[in-house]
């Protein structure tokens, strides 16, 4: 194999490994794989790299940061392969936008603070993707987002277009609405019912996060952090008592629950 080997390696050494794992002598794994088979290791690198900013690990960050840049390598392979675009495409496309992005940087546009940064980068995709409605500027969050992130972007670009509540008490008043509907949704038993008026109070509950200024996701996933601790803690107390949880009714375990939440 014709390769060399160095104490330190750059982007061009990972092109070349990648053409080497899915050339006909490399890797059989490597060589299989299309831009589905391994669509689900980029979601999973992506989010290995978040939990490293959340617990402010920088070694695991600069680790899950190479792995998300074998994906982008991975695909930009499979693409070339396949006489599409290749890395150096992909590259040269993401530096075309930010310069195009920030003619506060790279033109003569005047953007003192970071709304009026904002609002021109808005205005400029919008320009550059020939959206022409706003709903076309809702249609272009991407599906694959995680539910609530979603619907909390679409409303914030709903916004954009004076589609939005007032304040946050005009908020609360549509969410009590909402829940209110899916009472009586859930006193008819009605399956589909139910499942629709409970979307209706998580999307209002995103509505509700904008106006607050919280991110939805986030805020649910500390929350889901908290239950598991809480649950933990509860599990000790109970297993320190020679007791199992599953023996317990839910009266029993919410004594133990409302200890370890004191605490």
């Amino acid at each position: 194999m014709d390769f060399q080997f160095k104490d330190k390696y750059g982007i061009n050494d990972l092109l070349e490994i990648m053409r080497i794992l899915r050339s006909e002598n490399g890797c059989p794994w490597d060589r299989e794989q299309d831009h589905k088979s391994i669509r689900k290791d980029f979601l999973e690198e992506t989010y290995e790299v978040v939990e490293a900013i959340d617990t402010d690990d920088k070694e695991l960050l600069l680790e899950e940061l190479g792995d998300v840049l074998l994906q982008v390598v991975f695909h930009s392979r499979i693409e070339e392969e396949q006489g599409g675009f290749n890395f150096g495409d992909v590259a040269d496309g993401i530096c075309q936008k930010l310069i195009v992005r920030h003619p506060h940087v790279f033109g003569d546009v005047t953007a003192e603070t970071s709304g009026e940064v904002l609002k021109n980068w808005n205005n400029i995709k919008q320009q550059t993707k020939g959206q022409e409605t706003y709903y076309e500027t809702l249609e272009s969050v991407c599906t694959a987002l995680p539910a609530l992130m979603r619907a909390q972007k679409i409303g914030q670009r709903a916004k954009r277009a004076g589609m939005d509540f007032k304040d946050v008490s005009q908020v609360l008043e549509c969410l009590e609405s909402e829940i209110a509907e899916l009472k009586e949704a859930v006193a008819e038993g009605k399956k589909e019912s139910i499942a629709d008026e409970l979307g209706d109070v998580l999307f209002s509950c995103t509505n509700l996060a904008r106006h607050l200024n919280c991110d939805a996701e986030e805020s649910l996933t500390r929350s889901t952090d908290k239950f598991m601790n809480r649950f933990k803690e509860t599990e000790n107390l109970i297993r320190c008592d020679g007791t199992d949880m599953k023996s317990l009714n839910i009266d029993e375990l919410d004594v133990y629950w409302r200890k370890a939440k004191s605490k």
